[in-house]
């Protein structure tokens, strides 16, 4: 059954971790797992300044400065019950430097609030998009 605006919404807003998808430039589909926190229209991931990198930069900070669209993909798994299953998908659009201070300020305190990692904000830098669009379907009623 597709989800309707809200039932996907409010699914991405209740979830804390999914997989990030951007367009590498050369090999194309770049996903990784990661944390996020939402606000209203907006959406944040985390550039942590504690895990060990190959570089200062992420290689998915890049693929967004060559384009700055992204996919969020959130889902819900019951091997033992099916008619729980379910997935969100969210549309979004990299913000780079545009974003204002409140809303980067607000997504940095939803992290803190739902990490405790991210209790002391230990993160270098945050990459904040605009949720353009939702999609979803479950398997049970929403």
């Amino acid at each position: 059954m597709r989800l309707d605006d809200h039932a996907a919404r409010a699914r991405l807003a209740a979830h804390d971790h999914g997989v990030l998808v951007t367009l590498h430039p050369a090999r194309g589909v770049d996903a990784v797992p990661v944390v996020y926190a939402v606000d209203d229209d907006h959406l944040a991931v985390p550039i942590d300044s504690i895990k060990a990198k190959t570089s200062q930069r992420l290689q998915r900070e890049r693929n967004l400065e060559a384009d700055p669209r992204a996919t969020l993909l959130i889902e819900h798994w019951d091997r033992n019950d099916w008619s729980q299953l379910w997935w969100v998908r969210a549309e979004l659009l990299w913000q780079g430097a545009s974003t204002s201070d409140a809303v980067a300020e607000r997504l940095a305190a939803n992290l803190a609030a739902s990490f405790t990692q991210y209790r002391d904000q230990p993160f270098s830098g945050l990459l904040v998009f605009r949720i353009a669009a939702v999609t979803g379907w479950s398997a049970g009623s929403p």
